[in-house]
């Protein structure tokens, strides 16, 4: 229905207009009489006259009324982007209400309406996981939980939704990192391997397991770091070698210096699903640009959950791999972090200065 209600909804709108006011986004679509095209209210074209504009509750309603889409703002995208990520995150809250099971694809596709394809390829665009690499990551969250409790691992097993402990087994390598037993029993037979070097933040420490890295600190004293480590991995077997893994090392290092902007290192690091969504998240932001809280919490489809991805941001486990210093609050001032502002904003001025220099060489 277009929306010419009462004069002073249709000046609330105009304003909106006005103002391109983002809050309206999805809600309000406004034409212009004179050339036969609607836009969204954030659209950069210049403003029309009042008496030319009329209002919609959707494209479909501008379309139906005889407009043409406008080219530089794409409302018609909008509102399809809109629609599939209600969809997405319509789908992420039944997955996590079957906390036995794992849907079948085809049974999400019935409860959203959408096709297997579009599904699997729209969830993974908005998400980063397919829907049962989601599923999966919260089946196994929810496993390590039990067994941290210390539920019996038979039971935590088939009431978190595998059907076999054979099945478990085959993926607990990749899930847990370790068998289900030892993961029971904090790692007590997991070997780590750390070192540690000076680098222009102070120290920097390293800490392996045989699948990849598993922390990365930094700090003004080794020691401090190494207490860290011990007391995060308390029953593993941990020993200090400088010299296992020097180019891991030596990579870090130069993403320090700006000498290198891009690290594809092997990880084992462990997470709840959401936090691993937002580190994956992190993975994303570009060398020498920054995005707020609230742009990570808008790509992982869970807008209102800012604080949360602040709080995964301060556990992660591997600073600078997963560059947590890259994010900013939303009036641009530095936020916290957990190695401490300072580190945080030389980090930000050398990868910046370091992408300046590039453009002008």
């Amino acid at each position: 229905m277009q929306l010419q209600q009462t004069p002073v909804l249709e000046e609330t709108l105009w304003q909106a207009v006005l103002n391109r006011d983002s809050a309206f986004e999805g809600k309000l679509f406004y034409g212009v009489r004179s050339t036969g095209i609607y836009c969204r209210p954030i659209c950069p074209s210049r403003r029309p006259n009042r008496n030319q504009v009329c209002f919609f509750q959707s494209p479909q309603e501008a379309e139906i009324a005889g407009f043409r889409p406008c080219k530089r703002c794409q409302p018609e995208s909008e509102a399809v982007a809109n629609t599939a990520k209600a969809k997405v995150l319509a789908v992420c809250r039944y997955i996590e209400a079957q906390i036995d099971r794992i849907p079948t694809l085809s049974e999400l596709c019935s409860h959203v309406g959408m096709s297997p394809s579009y599904l699997q390829r729209i969830f993974k665009q908005i998400i980063g996981l397919s829907p049962f690499q989601y599923a999966d990551a919260l089946r196994s969250q929810r496993l390590k939980q039990r067994l941290q409790e210390g539920e019996e691992i038979a039971d935590a097993v088939y009431d978190t939704g595998y059907g076999s402990s054979s099945q478990l087994y085959e993926k607990a390598p990749k899930q847990l990192g370790m068998t289900p037993k030892t993961y029971q029993q904090a790692g007590k037979t997991i070997n780590i391997v750390y070192a540690i070097a000076p680098c222009p933040l102070g120290y920097l420490l390293v800490a392996t397991t045989q699948k990849g890295i598993c922390a990365v600190k930094l700090g003004d004293e080794a020691d401090k770091l190494e207490h860290i480590l011990n007391q995060e991995f308390h029953q593993a077997h941990i020993i200090r070698d400088d010299h296992t893994h020097k180019d891991w090392i030596q990579a870090i290092l130069d993403l320090i210096a700006g000498d290198e902007t891009h690290l594809d290192l092997p990880l084992d690091v462990r997470g709840t699903a959401f936090q691993k969504q937002v580190w994956q998240a992190l993975q994303k932001i570009p060398y020498g640009k920054t995005c707020t809280y609230t742009d990570i919490a808008r790509d992982i489809a869970k807008p209102h959950a800012v604080r949360a991805v602040g709080n995964a941001c301060g556990t992660n486990p591997i600073a600078l791999i997963v560059p947590c210093h890259r994010v900013l609050r939303s009036d641009g001032s530095l936020g916290g972090y957990h190695w401490g502002i300072e580190r945080k904003q030389k980090l930000l001025i050398q990868e910046s200065k370091s992408i300046k220099d590039d453009s002008n060489t």
